[in-house]
């Protein structure tokens, strides 16, 4: 018999599926690339972090065991899809600095 924690992947992606993952990876695209065009950063590394962002946080709170977010409905889970989107971008940001490349 499985656990709660277990099959948490598998009831998000029952939930939300492939067209919702390709929708937050769309978006975090999109991000990645409004941050590059306004900071004058690295296009491909911010779009690249952006979808990152997007596709992470919902699995990760997934498998943390936050249920709110599978629970919430598609909108929701898009609206946590940007805020990771976000995240990631401004970490890469952070770590690159004013040229895109690592700082060091």
């Amino acid at each position: 018999m499985k656990q709660t924690g277990d099959c948490t992947m598998d009831t998000f992606l029952q939930v939300v599926g492939w067209g919702a993952v390709t929708i937050l990876a769309v978006i975090g695209l999109v991000a990645g690339l409004i941050a590059a065009v306004i900071t004058g950063g690295n296009k491909l590394a911010f779009m690249l972090a952006g979808i990152v962002g997007a596709v992470a946080l919902p699995f990760v709170l997934a498998l943390l065991g936050v249920t709110a977010a599978i629970g919430a409905g598609l909108l929701a889970i898009l609206a946590i899809g940007v805020i990771g989107a976000v995240l990631v971008v401004v970490l890469v940001k952070a770590l690159t600095g004013r040229g895109g490349r690592p700082t060091r």
